[in-house]
């Protein structure tokens, strides 16, 4: 686990574009699960492009900070190649 924000960000950085899990606190005992794109990172956040046959909206975006606290938890798929 990254300690810093910093860290974080440079750790995203590099998987921008691979295709991801996503594991939310939505609050009072409720966890969101979700699959997307991680889209785009900027100073602050980052962005992930959702599945749209599961979601009702396109893109999220959660702070560096949400990793660092564990509210958002992320987990990269590794693409199998045929």
């Amino acid at each position: 686990m990254a300690k810093t924000l910093i860290e974080i960000k440079q750790g995203l950085e590099c998987q921008v574009g691979q295709r991801l899990t996503l594991k939310a606190n939505g609050g009072r005992r409720k966890t969101i699960e979700r699959c997307g794109i991680l889209a785009e990172t900027y100073p602050s956040v980052f962005i992930v492009e959702l599945d749209q046959d599961e979601n009702a909206f396109e893109r999220v975006s959660y702070s560096y900070a949400d990793i660092l606290t564990e509210t958002v938890e992320l987990n990269f798929l590794k693409e199998v190649q045929q």
